[in-house]
């Protein structure tokens, strides 16, 4: 049969049709007056149909599309659909609703241009279970699927509560004062402020007028009072940074202010109580310090209340694609530019280096590909060249040296000796379907022991 011998479909069942489904339909003239709204999209937006028709689209859905870069406008300048983009709505209860729209042309029998169609899903539902799924892996600004950062996410509701010391130490880059902010934001000291001050970065005497502040004529130049970190973090948290770097000489000073909860502006007279929380960070071994004499031993135990340890990225490497994910979406919001995600060979090379700088260094390079590589997928040539060119001692039997020439069998290999050879936790780890896992193995020709790491003998490595 023919094209124009095909039986038309009346107007009236395709009406139905668009009253059926659950998705919101709705059509715009050339002027962006509503000419249709069908029943989902009275019910996604809390707007009654005769409300609707003849408004601006603009004036009904109030979504972010309208202020920035509307899909449907994209598609009536540009004269082709769009499927699948994010936004959001705001229905007549003020509820922000996010939702995934499509657009096209609406043309009629002889392809007249007579407007444009959208086609908006409410994705409530699976917003909020990707809120709850990632609510797992993320505190605050901290991502994290390793063990041991899981560990620390499940007290650290109990250490918020508190309002004991706490003492973080960790590698520089590891996402120290990231940790302090989380323990002040799941506190009941949320509202108040979160104060950090570095304090290897100044002399005692400056230290002492930024901790504590000075009361005017206290010293030449003073000429007005000026409140110090304990005073600005009243009622919230002051975290120490590089606490491990203070002189003897202000540790004692440090310590009677967290025993007695006061301080002492420079030229005052009298104390003044302070309602802050202390939170201590340093980069060192405090114990290794008090060992040596280095580091005050009352103060320790005193800082050191609640002792949390961040283990640097080489140990936690399983945590390095959902960083480059975390860190990519967030660089995409900074810099709007469309950047789609990250290619295998790119991610093994990240997943291979051993990040002496930690969390820190691979942001820093995800923020240099945004600028070296603004669009399209990031791939291995938009890697710093110590990445590309790094050279990585063979790792596995000696019948592979063929295999370890590429960096996916590098990183597989160094994978399953890292997990004892525990296929599904060498998947876990190179974010990665098991079945995957297998046919890269399977391809590359890597010989696998018997037993894996789920029946290796207890206490063995």
């Amino acid at each position: 049969m023919k094209k124009d011998q095909l039986p038309r479909i009346p107007a009236h069942v395709t009406e139905i049709i668009l009253e059926s489904i659950s998705d919101g339909v709705f059509t715009v003239d050339h002027e962006w007056r509503i000419t249709s709204f069908n029943r989902a999209a009275e019910k996604i937006t809390g707007i009654p149909r005769e409300k609707a028709l003849g408004k601006h689209c603009w004036e009904v859905f109030r979504s972010n599309m309208c202020e920035t870069d509307c899909a449907l406008r994209r598609t009536m300048k540009r004269g082709k659909p769009f499927v699948d983009s994010s936004a959001y709505i705001v229905n007549i209860q003020k509820r922000r609703i996010p939702v995934v729209v499509s657009t096209s042309l609406l043309k009629d029998e002889n392809g007249t241009i007579l407007g444009g169609v959208e086609i908006f899903r409410d994705v409530s539902q699976i917003e909020e279970l990707r809120k709850e799924l990632e609510g797992r892996y993320q505190v605050g600004d901290i991502v994290s699927r390793s063990p041991s950062m899981q560990a620390i996410f499940r007290i650290l509701p109990q250490v918020a509560d508190s309002d004991s010391t706490v003492l973080i130490q960790g590698e520089t880059g590891t996402g120290k004062e990231l940790l302090a902010r989380a323990i002040h934001n799941l506190s009941y000291r949320k509202a108040k402020p979160f104060i950090a001050i570095n304090c290897g970065a100044l002399p005692d005497t400056l230290l002492e007028s930024e901790l504590f502040g000075y009361k005017a004529g206290a010293f030449t130049n003073a000429t007005k009072d000026k409140p110090g970190h304990f005073a600005l973090a009243e009622g919230g948290t002051l975290l120490l940074d590089e606490i491990g770097d203070l002189s003897p000489a202000f540790q004692v000073r440090l310590l009677r202010v967290l025993q007695e909860k006061t301080f002492q502006p420079l030229g005052a007279v009298k104390p003044v109580r302070a309602d802050v929380r202390v939170i201590a960070a340093t980069n060192q071994n405090l114990s290794d310090l008090v060992q040596k004499g280095l580091f005050r031993q009352d103060l320790f135990y005193r800082v050191n209340v609640v002792c949390l340890e961040l283990p640097p990225l080489r140990d936690r490497k399983e945590d390095i694609p959902m960083l480059v994910d975390h860190f990519i979406e967030r660089m995409k919001r900074l810099r709007g530019k469309p950047v789609t995600g990250i290619s295998q060979e790119a991610l093994s090379l990240l997943m291979f280096h051993d990040y002496p700088g930690n969390i820190r260094e691979l942001e820093n390079i995800i923020e240099r590909i945004f600028v070296l590589c603004p669009e399209g997928e990031i791939a291995v040539p938009c890697l710093p060249e110590n990445l590309k060119a790094r050279a990585v001692p063979p790792v596995g039997p000696a019948g592979m040296s063929a295999a370890l020439r590429t960096a996916e069998c590098q990183v597989i290999l160094a994978a399953l000796e890292h997990n004892h050879f525990n296929r599904h936790a060498t998947a876990r780890m190179l974010n990665m379907h098991k079945s995957t896992l297998y046919r890269k193995i399977k391809r590359n020709g890597i010989q696998l022991p018997k037993e894996d790491g789920r029946r290796r003998p207890i206490g063995t490595e």
